[in-house]
């Protein structure tokens, strides 16, 4: 009785990564996250989209990585010490996106998520798949597989 109580309330539960861009709070699913690293020495790649800062090698594997800010049409930021680079796997591919901040790992229930207002949900805000409503802020749920597109997607895969 009590593994089917803990059980249905992990499936009531969305337990995310957040993460800051400026003054707003990301999310993604924490089970996309690899891990979260401090900045590293990035090397650029040539030819490669304006949004892909470079690789890394990460224990011997090459992965590519990905400016958030660049990606969502912001500003670039100088890196500081609080800039991270979060490692996430997603349809086969692994790669990271820096990021000013990561916050905290979050179980919020998913009676508090709902879509996007449809007046923000256009070709650009696409990834959007959902905002969470906490008590004193919100947090805008990233769904990855958007973020980038299939073009995008070979893209990395040469790149990497």
């Amino acid at each position: 009785m009590k593994q089917e109580i803990e059980e249905k309330e992990l499936t009531e539960h969305l337990h995310i990564v957040s993460f800051k861009i400026g003054d707003e709070e990301y999310g993604v699913d924490i089970l996309n996250v690899q891990e979260i690293n401090k900045m590293t020495a990035i090397t650029k790649v040539p030819n490669s989209p304006v949004f892909v800062e470079g690789v890394i090698n990460l224990r011997g594997r090459i992965i590519p990585v990905i400016d958030f800010r660049t990606r969502l049409k912001l500003s670039r930021k100088a890196h500081d010490k609080e800039t991270r680079i979060i490692i996430v796997e997603f349809d086969g591919i692994t790669l990271g996106f820096i990021v000013d901040s990561v916050s905290e790992v979050l179980r919020i229930p998913v009676d508090i998520v709902e879509a996007p207002p449809s007046i923000i949900a256009g070709i650009d805000s696409d990834f959007i798949k959902s905002v969470g409503k906490l008590e004193d802020r919100l947090l805008i749920l990233i769904d990855l597989k958007k973020v980038l597109f299939v073009d995008d997607k070979n893209n990395l895969k040469e790149v990497a």
